[in-house]
């Protein structure tokens, strides 16, 4: 369908409401992150709003009320306004309410409880509606939440630390550290935008890490989980003596996962630990994102299974070298390059010495956006 033409003036309030929108990303999940801003008649900006925090005011419940008497008005959101009870009163009958004249979304809510019922009800009453535009800058910021919602599973950052020539660590598993420290803060960074962080077996019992979050700017802690097929994760380990919770997916039988319950981890069996069947239990735990932190033989796996959607890596200035230096991607690998996994354009940026990359998977943000464009 083609998008209903809009004006300037509220094009560039659409890509305003999109940066504002942002500020959310530490408090807003599993909400996805939304933008409001309200415009008069001539096209000037009256007032704005962001969904700042799950369970507060949504996007246009905040614009709304930063601009008092919005009668006439056209509000630009990035978002289709909710139409059901939640947490809040539905976003759409506020509008109906404050007696705007015109709303401009960029995208339908994929989430069964809106799913265009949202624009629907405001056509009903007499407002003018505009969908359609800015769709994939709008789908890049909510990548996270389309995902979970439109493919059924958690969205999957595959993430890593790797020196120059490709290396994660020495051929003696040392890697502490391969990045400067601007890049070990943009890693805990990642940590405060996901619900769950992922490591194999191989590096709990290598890095014993703490894998929690330490900047403070999400809300609570980040669920921990240990892919452990034969269950050789050590009671004593230091992520079990942290404040938060600790998941551990195991074949292995019963008779550990006792000594790992009592250090308050939750053990779960499953016939098969594999990214299928774990990224099914997390989904049925309501988790939305996973950051996947290794070692390459847990990357490998995901990669393989085709179960990612973005690449994080910080890549160091230093050579490592070595025939048996493990790489960031184990496993048996293509033998083609026909068949290699590919990214779409790549991101690059510095932080201190370290240059970082970031990409989706190629035809991601294709896939999400061809779901919900109106």
């Amino acid at each position: 369908m083609t998008p209903a033409p809009i004006s300037a003036p509220e094009l560039a309030a659409l890509r305003r409401a999109l940066a504002i929108a942002a500020r959310g990303r530490f408090e807003a999940a599993p909400n996805p992150m939304v933008g409001a801003v309200v415009l008069d008649g001539e096209g000037r900006t009256l007032g704005e709003g962001w969904h700042r925090r799950v369970g507060g005011p949504h996007a246009e419940v905040e614009a709304l009320r930063a601009v008092g008497d919005a009668r006439g008005a056209t509000v630009c959101v990035t978002l289709e306004p909710c139409a059901h009870h939640g947490r809040t009163p539905p976003c759409a009958d506020a509008l109906i309410d404050a007696g705007v004249r015109r709303v401009v979304v960029c995208h339908r809510d994929p989430d069964a409880r809106v799913a265009g019922e949202g624009l629907a009800r405001l056509a009903a009453a007499g407002v003018e509606v505009a969908a359609g535009h800015l769709v994939d800058d709008a789908v890049r910021l909510n990548w996270k939440y389309l995902t979970a919602k439109l493919v059924g599973r958690p969205a999957v950052t595959l993430k890593w630390a790797m020196s120059l020539d490709g290396k994660i660590a020495t051929r003696t598993g040392d890697s502490r550290w391969i990045s400067g420290e601007a890049a070990r803060r943009w890693s805990l960074e990642l940590r405060e935008t996901h619900d769950a962080i992922l490591v194999g077996s191989g590096t709990a019992l290598a890095d014993d890490p703490l894998l929690t979050r330490r900047l403070g700017r999400a809300r609570g802690p980040i669920l921990r989980v240990v892919l452990d097929r034969r269950l050789r994760l050590p009671a004593g380990a230091r992520m079990l003596g942290e404040v938060g919770p600790v998941l551990v997916y195991t074949a292995a039988p019963a008779a550990r996962a006792e000594e790992l319950r009592g250090r308050g981890a939750e053990v779960v069996s499953l016939p098969e630990v594999s990214p299928p069947t774990v990224l099914a239990d997390l989904a049925g735990r309501g988790v939305q994102s996973v950051l996947v932190e290794g070692g390459g033989e847990v990357h490998a796996a995901f990669a393989a299974a085709g179960l990612f959607d973005r690449v994080e890596v910080a890549c160091a200035s230093i050579l490592v070298g070595g025939r048996e230096a493990p790489g960031p991607l184990g496993g048996g690998g293509p033998e083609r390059l026909a068949d290699a996994l590919r990214l779409g354009p790549l991101e690059v940026r510095r932080r201190g010495t370290d240059v970082l990359l970031s990409g989706f998977r190629e035809s991601c943000l294709l896939v999400l956006s061809a779901s919900v464009g109106a």
